[in-house]
C-alpha cells in the first residue's frame, strides 16, 4: 500500500485583517486559486476548477509558516458555525476567514499585526492529491494538472509565498519525488499509447483499402 503523500503549495494572495464588534480580529484570504499556473521546478502545475468538489475538509487548522508545533491561530471542524475558521470552495478556488483571538493568543496578535503592515501577504496549504493528469510529458518542462484534491489538512499564512526549487526540496522532498515518479510513469505510457494508435490506424487502413 502506498503511503499518503502530503504536499504544500504557496502563492501571494491578498489577506486582510478586520475588527469584529466583539474585538475578535477576522483574517480572510484565498489559499487556493483554480487554473493558476505555478512553476514547481521540475514541472508546472495547475489546479483544475472543481478539484475541491469532493475534498475532505473536516478538520483544518490555520497556522503561521506551517508551524504545527504551536497553538493554531484558528481551526475548522466540519466547517460548522461554531468553528473559529470557515472554508468556502467557490468558482475561483478556496476562500477562508478565521476569527483570531488577539487578546489571549500572542501568535494571533503578531500575525494580525504583520498582515496589517503587509509584511505577510501569502497563503499556503497542505493537501493530498486524489487524481491528476500530465501534459507535454515529452518536453523538459511538462505540466501536472490536479483534477481532484483528496484532503486539506492545513492552511497557513507564510512569509515567503513563492517556492524556489531549493525550498520545495527542503520542505517537500518526498512529495516532489512522488510527483517525478508519476511523471516518469506518464512518459513511459506515452509511447505505448502512440503504438496502439498506429496499430489501430494500420488495421483500419487494411480493412478499408486492402479487402
Amino acid at each position: 500500500m502506498n503511503a499518503i503523500i502530503k504536499e504544500s503549495r504557496a502563492l501571494t494572495f491578498e489577506m486582510r485583517a478586520d475588527t469584529l464588534e466583539n474585538g475578535i480580529r477576522r483574517i480572510s484570504g484565498r489559499p487556493i486559486v483554480y487554473e493558476a499556473r505555478t512553476n514547481i521546478g521540475a514541472f508546472d502545475e495547475i489546479i483544475r476548477a472543481g478539484a475541491l468538489n469532493a475534498a475532505d475538509m473536516r478538520d483544518v487548522v490555520l497556522t503561521y509558516n506551517h508551524d504545527l508545533s504551536r497553538i493554531p491561530i484558528a481551526r475548522s471542524r466540519r466547517n460548522n458555525g461554531n468553528s473559529t475558521m470557515q472554508l468556502l470552495p467557490d468558482e475561483q478556488g478556496l476562500t477562508m476567514w478565521a476569527d483570531a483571538d488577539t487578546e489571549n493568543n500572542a501568535e494571533a496578535r503578531a500575525l494580525v499585526s504583520a498582515i496589517e503592515r503587509r509584511d505577510i501577504d501569502g497563503m499556503s496549504f497542505i493537501f493530498t492529491i486524489g487524481d491528476e493528469e500530465w501534459k507535454d510529458v515529452e518536453t523538459d518542462h511538462p505540466t501536472r494538472i490536479i483534477t481532484r484534491i483528496d484532503q486539506i489538512f492545513e492552511v497557513s499564512a507564510v512569509i515567503f509565498p513563492a517556492y524556489d526549487q531549493t525550498t520545495i526540496n527542503a520542505r517537500n522532498a518526498e512529495a516532489l519525488e512522488n510527483a517525478k515518479a508519476a511523471l516518469e510513469r506518464a512518459r513511459a505510457e506515452k509511447p505505448l499509447v502512440r503504438g496502439i494508435d498506429l496499430e489501430l490506424a494500420k488495421a483500419k487502413y487494411d480493412y478499408l483499402y486492402r479487402r
